[in-house]
Parts: structure tokens; sequence; C-alpha cells
């Protein structure tokens, strides 16, 4: 006696194997410009997926991070500095690495930290920014596939039509198929792509504020703080790369 789970996990993988074979052949009728699509399809998951693991908060602004950014004065006060500084060492997320690159520069001009910082920022944001061209492709060209698909159906049911009574309907019912299965699978791909596009480019806008909120203030504090010391233990400036 086979158990009730046991007859729908049989049934459910005879359908799955079923449905193989209809999908390969779904891509087959659609033409050279179906498998197209199918690339772009797997482009743009890819795309998608890599996104959602590279805008992470962690990766960006860490919570604890960022509240001990925050309260860098009072830590410095309190002489209890070194947990946070080794995570600036570290520089596992995006804030870590920038406010390193300010402590670099602590005791100096504000202008010059900020200039430091925001040199830094910009490739960072460049980074962040990775991955975005390839869904603004996949919008622009997921739908020209389907168009160039729909106009190959149209090719294939004007050549079913042909003279007087020679009509083959088998044709022209494929050519309609075809055309219609490109133009949808298009917007299908087209569609999640704008959906995720504008989601991420929020994202990646309301983390840059927030970036540069913090790194505004933490500027203020590295100005305020003592400038490295020398090679003998001494507090003369002196800038990165010189002995």
């Amino acid at each position: 006696m086979f158990s009730p789970v046991t007859l729908f996990l049989a049934q459910t993988g005879q359908e799955q194997h079923d449905a193989v074979p209809h999908v390969l052949q779904f891509f087959k009728d659609g033409g050279v410009f179906m498998v197209l699509l199918a690339l772009s399809s797997v482009v743009t998951v890819t795309a998608i997926v890599f996104k959602i693991l590279s805008l992470r908060r962690r990766n960006v602004i860490p919570g604890e991070l960022e509240r001990q950014v925050e309260d860098f004065g009072t830590l410095v006060r309190q002489g209890n500095v070194d947990p946070v500084l080794k995570q600036f060492e570290t520089g596992q997320s995006i804030l870590a690495r920038l406010c390193g690159i300010a402590v670099e520069y602590r005791g100096r001009p504000r202008p010059d930290i900020v200039e430091a910082v925001q040199a830094s920022a910009r490739e960072e944001m460049v980074k962040l920014n990775s991955g975005m061209v390839i869904l603004d492709t996949i919008i622009t060209v997921a739908p020209l596939f389907g168009l160039l698909g729909t106009a190959s159906g149209l090719v294939v049911i004007f050549q079913g039509l042909g003279i007087g009574d020679t009509t083959d309907q088998s044709l022209i019912a494929r050519g309609i198929g075809r055309a219609l299965d490109n133009t949808i699978v298009g917007l299908a791909i087209a569609v999640p792509a704008v959906v995720a596009h504008s989601w991420f480019s929020r994202r990646i806008e309301v983390l840059s504020s927030r970036l540069e909120t913090l790194l505004g203030n933490f500027a203020r504090v590295c100005e305020a703080a003592a400038p490295p010391a020398g090679p003998r233990g001494n507090s003369t400036t002196t800038p990165p790369g010189q002995p």
C-alpha cells in the first residue's frame, strides 16, 4: 500500500518529467529569437540575484557598525575605539572602508578629510551600481527580441497563406503562436527587470544618502582628533605614504 504522500510525490515527479518536453518544444516553436529571450531571462535572474546579495545592508552599512560610527565621539572619550578601528581595518563593508580612510586623515582640516573620503566613495559607488547596466540593457533588448520574434511569426503566417487555395492552416496557426509567444516572453522578461531596476536604484539612493550623513558627522570627529603619531611617537602630522 502506498501512502498518500508517496502517491502525491510520484504524481508530481511525473508531471515535472512530462513538462520538460513541452518547455523544450515551446522554445523550439518560438524560433531563434526565443532562444535569445531564454538567454536574456537567465542573465536577468543572475543580475537580480547579484544585486540582492551585493545590496544587503551588512555589505554596505552594518547595523552595529552604524551605531558605533554615530557614537564614535563618545567611544573616543571612553577610550574604547580599538574594536571599531579593527572593523575599519578589515573593511568588510563600504562604511568600514570609508571610515578607515577618514581615520587615516584624522587631525587634518575637515576639507582634506572629506576630499579623501569622497575620492574613495566614488569608487565604492561604481561598485555599488555594478550590474545595473545589465538590467538597463535587458529592459531595452528583451521587448525588441520579442518584437523580432513577432515579425518572424508574421513571416510564417504569410508563408502559410500561399496563393489561391493552397492555404496551409497549420502553418498559419504556428506563425500566430510564434508571434504571440515571443511577444509575451519578451514582455515577461522586461517587466520584472523594470521593477527590479527601480527598486535597486531607490535602495542605492537611500544607502548613499545614509553613508553621506554618517561620514559627514564622522569627518567632524576625525578633524577634532589627534593626528597620527610620528615615527618616535610624537604627534606631528605625517601625510600617508611619506616617511
